[in-house]
């Protein structure tokens, strides 16, 4: 419930890629800078990423959204700050998080690990599970149970388009419903 859209009228689905970040330790001589994991990224995965520190700073901005667009990513979701939203909105790039600020993460963050599962608001997203999202908000569906959930969303639409239809041509809303399965619309699902 956190997360917000952020580009409106845009949306993402695709493989999760994970991203997890921490507060730049000085002594420790390891951890990549905070935009170090970009180019691995493959064309048609979501970007996901977590800032579990209490620094409020921003893990993404213009300079990764271009590099996403010229890559074929499909989306980002980051639990944490966001900023040059204005270039952001500009590319149409659907970038979902938590708050939008000016500060950046250079010297502050670094990463952590990158494709591990990462949590946000309780839900845990692993690499590869599907994640969804666009302006009424974000999903995520196990990689193990994607194609079943594929299925009946595709169903759910088919039988919501067969309703909007009929009520169209003057059917009741109820009439409608009842007709094409308002009450299981899965079932159309062949999983």
């Amino acid at each position: 419930p956190s997360i917000r859209p952020r580009c409106m009228g845009t949306a993402a689905s695709g493989p999760a890629y994970t991203v997890s970040y921490r507060a730049v330790d000085r002594r420790r001589k390891v951890g990549g800078g905070a935009a170090d994991f970009i180019d691995d990224v493959p064309a048609g995965a979501v970007v996901v990423t977590v800032n579990p520190t209490s620094r409020a700073c921003t893990t993404w901005g213009d300079l990764l959204t271009l590099t996403a667009v010229n890559r074929g990513i499909a989306g980002t979701v980051v639990s944490g700050f966001a900023r040059d939203l204005r270039t952001i909105r500009e590319q149409k790039y659907p970038l979902f998080s938590t708050g939008i600020g000016m500060v950046s993460a250079k010297s502050r963050l670094e990463l952590e690990f990158v494709q591990e599962p990462v949590y946000i608001d309780g839900v845990r997203i692993a690499p590869g599970d599907l994640v969804t999202a666009d302006e009424n908000g974000v999903y995520v569906v196990p990689a193990s149970r994607s194609e079943v959930v594929q299925a009946r969303a595709r169903s759910i639409d088919s039988v919501e388009a067969d309703i909007a239809v009929a009520v169209k041509a003057g059917k009741d809303l109820c009439w409608a419903r009842e007709k094409y399965g308002y009450a299981v619309p899965w079932k159309r699902s062949s999983l």
